[in-house]
């Protein structure tokens, strides 16, 4: 409902403009907001106030001035001026019945816009590495960005989901190695296993495949294995040194093709295990990009050239930092070894300049809170790269917590003590998990409670809303057992029936719905929709409570038929951007 009295106003200050003589690059898009006091009416307007200035009056004149020059609108029951000039408007109960006629009418459509004018933005999110199973914590990071991602497409924007695939770097030897340590224990070769090598039960199931298909095609006696590799840290070593020394020697006692096949099978079996985790969330990606390729492409070496060009680079004690400090950062950064091999931060910022060269306008990355001094620092590379800064949006998603019976969940991926996504999903299923991973600000620490989240009750948000639809689908299978048709007219007719003040309050709270929606898109706050949703459904489980929907009067029958066919469309509307499915029967 907000569009249309905004069109009202800004009617009335074309008009007025002209009188006052009042710049056209000085009006823009006039300000209104809903009020926080019904007793306010329904929206307010600050334009006089703003233009008050300009015009060379006072805001309350400028105010009675835009006043008499709105058009007539039979949306519109009242119009007043409060305070020091701003413009109170009350709409009619006309307006509210064209609400429900729209849901009714627009279908899966109501909400939806072409505000962003298919703008192309892309949203990276998860982007776990691939060496473990998903866990609860990546399951917010995959909601979020999931819901954010479709939010965008609601009104407008062309967005592109990417999921970036860290498939080079350490932490994938450390995999590598782990596998085939765990595969040369299936040979019988007796080892210990370094302290910070992946240890979890898939470390254990992939080691087996290899043995299972190729026998002892890959062994090598655990004496040649440990020959001068330094002592693991629990033997009083280093167990860094001592990683990356087994890292060497898998390299080198396997050599370059053996070591690669045993590399790409974990990180393959995990990538699909991955790939097939989040599709059985419902998150889905348009492309899966891979850090390698942006080497073997030569992108990290056109990003560095780039940078020395521009003089964002200088060599110290054998190894090229970028400036980042320039651009807020609290020191420089390492992009090239002393080794000559490039960094991660190399990467990230080659693949960086790689999304803004495909063209996105605006690029939005879903990070752990634990990135947030990655921030400046990738920033700056787009600054000292000539691109604009402000096209990068990074949303720091916190650590979900996970409770059962009142106790803290430990988590570590490393130990393989850690609960996943997919145990989760079968623990609360689905719809409980999106929707409670979403229900807050991405910045705030969720603590996520699964005996709330599997309870069926009304304290339990996604069954209560669930429960609206489901309720409304009740009532329509009961009209036709009692003979009555459960499709009503069309158009706005009867609706003036609809005088209860929870039929009022009901159809206040439909018309909110493009505005949450649009609110929730541009501010990337998916919590706004789950707030309103529940919103719904409670004022719908109150009218439910107080109202008989299937009375004799057929006219008031079929407002009110209509009336909860609204709720019904708009709650599974909301819940099909949440990512939550909306049941005819619970």
């Amino acid at each position: 409902m907000k569009q249309p009295i905004q069109q009202l106003v800004s009617e009335a200050l074309a008009q007025v403009a002209r009188e006052y003589e009042i710049p056209a690059d000085k009006l823009g898009a006039p300000l209104v907001e809903r009020t926080r006091d019904p007793r306010h009416g329904d929206f307010a307007c600050n334009t006089a106030m703003v233009l008050a200035k300009t015009a060379r009056c006072k805001p309350r004149d400028l105010a009675e001035r835009l006043v008499a020059a709105l058009p007539a609108s039979k949306l519109v029951e009242k119009v007043a001026i409060a305070g020091p000039g701003f413009i109170n408007f009350t709409l009619s109960s006309h307006a509210y019945d064209e609400v429900v006629a729209d849901v009714l009418r627009q279908g899966a459509e109501f909400g939806r816009s072409d505000l962003g004018q298919g703008k192309r933005v892309q949203v990276e999110f998860v982007s776990a590495n691939p060496t473990g199973p998903l866990h609860v914590g990546h399951g917010r990071g995959a909601a979020y960005g999931a819901v954010v991602a479709d939010l965008l497409r609601a009104v407008g924007f062309d967005v592109h989901r990417e999921y970036y695939v860290n498939d080079a770097g350490r932490q994938m030897d450390i995999l590598g190695t782990s596998v085939w340590l765990r595969y040369l224990e299936l040979c019988d070769e007796s080892l210990v296993f370094p302290s910070n090598g992946y240890k979890g039960d898939y470390v254990w199931d992939i080691a087996a495949t290899l043995h299972r298909e190729h026998g002892e095609a890959y062994k090598v006696s655990a004496e040649e294995v440990f020959a001068g590799v330094p002592a693991d840290a629990p033997a009083g070593g280093d167990k860094e040194l001592h990683i990356d020394a087994l890292i060497e020697q898998a390299k080198r006692l396997l050599g370059g093709n053996r070591y690669r096949f045993v590399f790409e099978l974990g990180l393959n079996t995990i990538l699909d295990d991955i790939r097939d985790d989040l599709e059985l969330f419902g998150v889905t990606y348009d492309e899966w990009f891979s850090e390698r390729s942006l080497t073997e492409s030569g992108k990290v070496n056109k990003m560095i050239e780039r940078l020395r060009a521009s003089d964002h680079m200088y060599q110290k004690e054998g190894a090229w930092w970028f400036r980042s400090s320039d651009f807020g950062d609290e020191k420089d950064r390492v992009v090239i070894r002393d080794n000559g091999q490039t960094t991660y931060f190399a990467s990230d910022i080659a693949y960086h300049m790689d999304k803004l060269e495909r063209g996105f306008e605006r690029v939005i990355d879903v990070w752990g809170a634990d990135h947030h001094g990655y921030v400046p620092r990738v920033k700056g590379a787009l600054q000292a790269l000539g691109d604009a800064p402000e096209k990068l949006d990074v949303l720091l998603v916190q650590f979900a917590i996970l409770y059962r019976g009142g106790e803290k969940v430990q988590m570590s991926t490393r130990s393989g003590e850690f609960v996943t996504l997919r145990e989760l999903r079968k623990e609360v299923g689905k719809d409980a998990a999106r929707f409670f991973y979403v229900m807050r600000k991405c910045e705030q620490h969720l603590d996520f409670d699964l005996d709330l989240a599997k309870s069926q009750s009304n304290d339990n948000p996604v069954y209560y809303v669930q429960y609206a639809h489901a309720r409304v689908c009740s009532v329509l299978r009961q009209a036709v057992e009692k003979g009555f048709s459960p499709d009503p007219t069309p158009g706005v007719e009867n609706l003036e029936r609809l005088g209860e003040d929870h039929e009022i309050q009901l159809k206040r709270t439909l018309s909110r719905y493009p505005e949450v929606v649009e609110a929730a898109a541009l501010n990337e706050e998916p919590h706004q929709l789950t707030h309103y949703v529940r919103e719904l459904a409670n004022d719908f489980h109150t009218y439910y409570n107080a109202h008989p929907f299937l009375v004799d009067d057929d006219r008031v029958r079929d407002a009110r038929l209509k009336l909860i066919l609204a709720v019904r469309q708009t709650l599974r509307n909301g819940l099909q951007l949440l990512g939550v499915s909306a049941p005819e029967s619970m």
